[in-house]
């Protein structure tokens, strides 16, 4: 899994999650996650769940830390989801490694009882994407600021929780080739 950090500011308004950004992106032609620092502003026709849509949530933020997976292995949607909820627990993990303690709701983390991530995964014909959004500034939600975590860590915590995420995954694929199925001597 190849994993991108950005060093530039970008904003993310949800067509970022289509399959094969990373590779007109960055010509990335492989499993992977990017992350980068931006605002959030998800048009309505970039939504994808459609609760949110039928509601007319607003899906925004001044100031986020992005991640975006892809991965090519599958199109299965339930896999996804897992995936997302495992990316979900790594961040969790990654956040109380800083002194943050989390408590996770589904794809979401909440810290001191505020929402301080959004979420989203889906599939398309030739891959499974993941978006994850981290508040480093709102007046509403919970952020990273409110929590103790400054602008340098914040920054870093893009390495962290990216570099965790693929070493995961490789380790996965690692597991997978030397473990036999079962009833075969």
């Amino acid at each position: 899994m190849e994993c991108i950090i950005l060093d530039e500011i970008l904003d993310y308004d949800g067509s970022q999650i289509s399959s094969l950004w990373a590779y007109n992106l960055k010509g990335i032609q492989q499993d992977s996650i990017v992350a980068f620092r931006g605002g959030c502003d998800v048009k309505l026709e970039h939504m994808i769940d459609l609760e949110d849509k039928r509601m007319g949530d607003l899906i925004y933020s001044p100031d986020m830390l992005h991640f975006l997976i892809e991965h090519f292995d599958s199109t299965d949607l339930k896999l996804v989801y897992a995936r997302q909820r495992l990316f979900t627990a790594i961040v969790a993990e990654v956040l109380l490694e800083n002194g943050v303690v989390t408590t996770r709701q589904g794809d979401d983390l909440f810290a001191d009882g505020k929402k301080l991530t959004i979420s989203i995964a889906s599939t398309s014909a030739v891959s499974q994407k993941i978006h994850f959004g981290i508040n480093v500034s709102h007046d509403f939600y919970g952020n990273l600021a409110d929590i103790g975590i400054d602008e340098v860590k914040a920054v870093g915590l893009l390495g962290a929780i990216s570099n965790k995420y693929a070493s995961e995954i490789d380790d996965i694929e690692k597991d997978l080739r030397k473990s036999r199925p079962l009833d075969v001597v």
